[in-house]
């Protein structure tokens, strides 16, 4: 689904940033950045390159976003979708960003002047990074969820 207002305030940051470069993947929106290149979608194995080589990501409170910002060990800015704005047909991304927003790397903007305050303070401190979490879950848990399934077929 669209989301002009994100890219609006990162744009705007942007073109307030001008040495700072600003990748943007906009999806449906009509609202097209002026300050930082753009892709409408980008393949999963270029939105990975982006990732790993950003200092910090900025977007929705996406489930897949949150996935992707911790696997990489990169510090998240989200700016929820709203659905009175018609940004979204739920609020659900509100309930997301409160309930993972407290973890290590993880930050919440509430408008998007929030938005550029959190992200000038990320950049200015680079100890914000989150170690990153491997995309797989550990050798040890799954030897107890099998474990588990077994004992409980018996």
């Amino acid at each position: 689904m669209p989301f002009d207002r994100l890219i609006r305030a990162m744009d705007t940051w942007a073109e307030d940033h001008p040495a700072t470069p600003v990748f943007f993947q906009i999806g449906k929106g009509s609202y097209e950045p002026r300050h930082g290149g753009f892709v409408r979608l980008m393949p999963v194995g270029a939105y990975r390159d982006h990732l790993a080589a950003a200092a910090l990501f900025v977007a929705h409170a996406g489930m897949g976003s949150i996935i992707s910002a911790i696997q990489a060990g990169k510090p998240l800015v989200m700016l929820p979708r709203s659905k009175p704005l018609g940004e979204h047909n739920t609020d659900h991304q509100l309930a997301t960003a409160a309930t993972v927003g407290q973890r290590d790397g993880l930050h919440v903007a509430a408008t998007e002047g929030d938005l550029a305050a959190i992200i000038d303070r990320l950049l200015a401190d680079t100890s914000a990074s989150p170690a990153p979490i491997a995309p797989f879950a550990s050798a040890e848990l799954i030897g107890h969820i099998r474990a588990f399934i077994h004992a409980a077929g018996r």
